[in-house]
Parts: C-alpha cells; structure tokens; sequence
C-alpha cells in the first residue's frame, strides 16, 4: 500500500531502486580508482622492465595481478560496470606487462584465461608489447648486443604475422586493426635499423681485415 502522500507508490518503489544504484555507483567508483591504479603499476612495471630491474617488475606485477582478480571477483554480478571501457583498459595495461616480461625472460606467453583478461585487451596488449620491444632492441644494437637484437626482432614479427590473421570486426577485437598497423610501423622502422647497423658491422669488419692485411704486408724498416 502506498504511503501517506505517495498516491501511486513512487516512494515506495523509487527507495530500493535509490538503493541499488548507490551500490552500482560505489561499485563504479571502485573500478575507476582500482583501473587506474592496475594501470599505473603495469606502466611501472614496463617503465623496470627497460631499466633492467626485473626483480622490481615481478613485486609489481604481482601487486597489479592482485587488485585485478579481486576487481573482477567484484564486478561478477556488475556485468555493466564490468564491460565497461574502463575495466578493459586497466585490462590491456595488466596484459601488456605480463607479455612484455614473457618476451624478455623468454618464459612461454601466458593465455587470456591464464591472465584473467578478456581476449580483446589481450589482443591489443600483445600488439603493443611487441612495440615495447622497438626500445629494447635499440638498446641492444648499442649495447653491441646484436643476437639479442635479432631475437627480439624476431618476437615482433612473429607477433605481427599473428595479429594480420586476426581478421574479425574493430567491435569485437577493440580496435585491433590500428593496434596492428602502428605495430607494422615499429617493426619495418626496427627492421631497417637492425638492417643498417648489420651493415655497418660487416663493413667496419672488412675495414679492419684489409688493414691487418695490409699491416702484415708493411716492409720491417
């Protein structure tokens, strides 16, 4: 029955629905504070993983893989929150450091499912982890490193001929499409500098071959 003054029961039927949308919004907020956070703590794991600090990454990674279970643990009965562009993202961000740390450590590249992410963020994740790899490789061009260069190069372009197979709608991959083409861009820029610097090598090496030679050749005075 409705209450004095609520001839057609709004009150009575506008409380409890007060109610549950406090609770979607705490929800709401919740994911928003908490994505940011998972973002944040892959980027700084990437951010260690380009300095080298390994150990450093893990205890980050580990810190962004906790707050994502219990964030998605939370979400199960919130699918409009959870679906929401913001869950994905932190999703994508969580998905990048793991898959970066993989291509580094050479340890095997964990599933979607092994990860606890959906296969769209896992997807544009593994395009711009193999990007990550464009400064890596420069650095051990630099470093005179050059096998490790190659392995690395060797990653993005593997990664690369997957993604190009991947041909479904922007709807269903998040924009899997432009995550592809600018990843074909760092690869054929990675691949020209890992091509120069070959070069370059052989013809510092024929260099100093025909100067030995030539040394060997000089008359004892």
């Amino acid at each position: 029955m409705a209450a004095a003054g609520d001839i057609v029961g709004i009150a009575q039927v506008g409380a409890p629905l007060l109610d549950r949308l406090d609770i979607a919004n705490q929800s709401r907020d919740r994911a928003l504070n908490e994505g940011r956070q998972i973002i944040r703590l892959s980027a700084n794991t990437v951010r260690a993983i380009h300095r080298n600090e390994l150990d450093e990454a893990a205890v980050l990674l580990g810190e962004a893989s906790t707050l994502l279970q219990n964030l998605l643990a939370s979400l199960d009965d919130r699918t409009g929150i959870r679906w929401a562009g913001y869950v994905q993202d932190a999703m994508k961000e969580y998905a990048e450091a793991c898959i970066t740390t993989a291509f580094v450590t050479g340890e095997p590249v964990k599933s979607p499912q092994e990860l606890g992410v959906d296969d769209a963020p896992f997807l544009n994740a593994l395009a711009e982890s193999a990007s990550e790899l464009r400064r890596l490789t420069l650095d051990s061009l630099r470093s005179g490193d050059f096998a490790r260069a190659e392995r690395l190069l060797a990653i993005m372009d593997e990664v690369y001929s997957f993604l190009v197979t991947v041909d479904y709608p922007d709807g269903l991959t998040g924009g899997l499409r432009r995550s592809t083409d600018a990843l074909r861009a760092v690869l054929e820029r990675t691949r020209g500098d890992l091509t120069l610097t070959s070069a370059q090598n052989r013809l510092r090496d024929t260099i100093r071959e025909a100067m030995a030679t030539l040394s060997s050749h000089d008359p004892v005075p």
